[in-house]
Parts: C-alpha cells; structure tokens; sequence
C-alpha cells in the first residue's frame, strides 16, 4: 500500500485526557485517527507501562506508578513467556493495559484513508527501564536483543489486528530516547544501534515507521528502513532541514513525512496563529525545494501534525483540543494553497 500524504492530518497518542470518549471523540476528528495513550487515566496505559506487558522480569507497582525490572524475576518467569512465543495474540496489548485501544477497535473504521496504532519502541523502554543495579537494561546484552524480538512481535500483531479494521493501517514505533544514541554519555552508540535497529526493522511488517519529539541525527534515522517518520519540526526545523540529501532519498522511496508543527504547550500555542505556522512551513519546504527537494513531491508525502504531545498544561485537555482544531484548519488552508481541494 502507499501511505496517504498530501497534508492529511494526524497526532501523536499520547494525551492528556481522563474521559476515553472524549479522547477518542478527539484522535477520531483527524484525517487519520488513532488509539489515544492515556496515561492521567490509569496508569496502565502509559506508553511503557503497555509495552512492557508480558516482558518477562517487570516490576510494575500501579500504585505508586513506578516500572522497574529484575533480573531474578526475568529468569523466573521466562519460560512461562516462551511458552507463548508462537501465539501472537498474546503479545497483543490487553484490555486490562489499555481499555482505549479495544474501544477503537469497536469502531467502523473502514471508511478512512488510513488509522494508526503505536508502540513504545525498544530504544526508548531499554533506556527507561532500569535494572535492580539502577542500569538501563538496554546495557545488558543479554536482554537487549530479546526486547527487540519481543517489541516487533508486539508490533506486528497490533498491526494485524489494526489492518483487520482498515487495510491501510500502520504503525508508529514511538521513540522519543533515540536521541539519546548519539549522546557521548549513552553508553550505546551509533554503530551498535544501527545494527540493532536493522535487524529490529527488517522483522517488522510495514507500513511502519518512527515518532519522536526530540532531536537525534535525522540522517541516521531517515536512513533506517521505514515507512513513515513523524517528528517536532517546530522545535527542530532549521537542522532537519539541513539535512535535505536524506530527505530527498527518503521521499523518493516512498517515505511519508508527519510534519508536527502546531505547538500543544499553553505558552506556546498562545503565541501561535493559522498564518505563522503556514508562513514557518512554507519557509522550510521553500528552502527544501531550494536543495532539490521539490515541494510537490514534499507535499504528495507529507501529513501535518501537532508538534508534541503534552501532559503538564494546568487546563489539561483544553489547549491540546484547541491545537488539534488549528491542525485541522492549517491542514485546510495549505491544501486550498496547493491545489489540493
């Protein structure tokens, strides 16, 4: 399948709701809806907390909300997880982890161009999930390639049970740590990261792809073998457009650019309006095409976003709602801009 471009809309999952309708009654007003992460709601569904479900060795304590790892209780409770290995409907995400995630799949979704689903990806939970030594367990070379396995099986059959509602599903590997690779202090470089995540993709079904908010080296990522790349580009638009030989390769193999550009936080979207955010696009996709990257072609690839996720607002949903509605209208007026509609 082609993945839908020409500015369609979507967002990121997570979101600051407490009331699931009306978090799905949001993610559901864009172009491409999908599965809210809520994680003011419960706990459970906060986007580690989902993804380490039956990873053997978890210590999760919904209480105090906190999500740790042994290394005792890995190897106790291993064999039970490779008794499953072959089933793939257990690596699902259960109702217990995420009630908002079987609410969307009891939707009629057949009708839109596309819908997405999300996991945290294993760069992210390997750097935030910490061992009973206070060590990221993606150190351990023991358990890091079984999280990697782990995590595409996890991938895989969301995006099964995802194409059963919409043949044009995808998924985003949600990484918001990879930035973190390319840190002198991370203690996992570059080059094993490249190796690892070329394994990780070459086991996982497309369409797939990365969302983060921070800022890694874009030429490393957009040469990683995806689908799709969702990314701050309010924040991030003067570096990544530099890097403009990468997008032109990306773009040309079909790659779908997620443009988040309309600001989630209070400060930050109050100094924003329709026509600045339009005006900064414009700008980078007119510097873009000033390097060979031709704004049709930008445009065919691309959807538009909000820039992050935001949890901390003090009028919690209100400023994230308003900047999906201005998400929209920008979406709007750039597609009346370019032809489109």
């Amino acid at each position: 399948m082609t993945l839908p471009g020409n500015l369609m809309t979507t967002a990121m999952a997570v979101m600051p709701h407490t009331d699931v309708d009306q978090a799905l009654k949001t993610a559901l007003s864009l172009d491409i809806p999908f599965w809210p992460q809520l994680p003011n709601y419960s706990y459970y569904e906060d986007m580690y907390v989902q993804a380490a479900e039956h990873f053997p060795g978890i210590l999760l304590d919904i209480e105090n909300k906190t999500l740790r790892f042994s290394m005792d209780k890995f190897i106790e409770e291993f064999e039970e997880t490779m008794s499953h290995f072959e089933e793939p409907d257990y690596f699902d995400v259960s109702p217990r982890y995420s009630a908002v995630y079987h609410k969307f799949l009891d939707i009629d979704l057949t009708d839109r161009p596309a819908i997405r689903g999300q996991l945290e990806g294993p760069v992210s939970f390997g750097f935030n999930i910490l061992d009973q030594d206070d060590r990221p367990i993606l150190f351990d070379d023991t358990i890091r390639p079984f999280m990697f396995e782990i995590m595409a099986k996890r991938i895989n059959v969301q995006l099964k049970r995802l194409k059963e509602k919409n043949t044009n599903a995808f998924m985003f590997i949600d990484e918001p740590g990879m930035q973190f690779i390319f840190s002198a202090m991370s203690g996992y470089g570059e080059q094993k990261a490249k190796k690892d995540l070329d394994l990780f993709f070459s086991t996982i079904d497309s369409p797939k792809g990365i969302h983060l908010c921070g800022n890694p080296d874009w030429d490393f990522l957009l040469g990683l073998d995806m689908d799709i790349l969702s990314l701050d580009v309010y924040s991030n638009a003067e570096i990544f457009a530099s890097c403009a030989k990468s997008i032109k390769k990306f773009l040309d193999k079909g790659g779908v650019l997620v443009w988040g550009i309309v600001p989630t936080g209070i400060e930050t979207f109050e100094k924003e309006n329709l026509d600045l955010l339009a005006f900064k696009l414009k700008g980078i996709w007119k510097a873009l095409d000033k390097k060979g990257v031709g704004i049709d072609q930008i445009i065919n690839h691309s959807m538009i976003s909000p820039a992050t996720c935001c949890l901390v607002n003090q009028d919690k949903e209100k400023t994230v709602e308003k900047a999906f509605l201005l998400t929209k209208r920008l979406s709007q007026t750039l597609r009346e801009n370019y032809g489109l509609i």
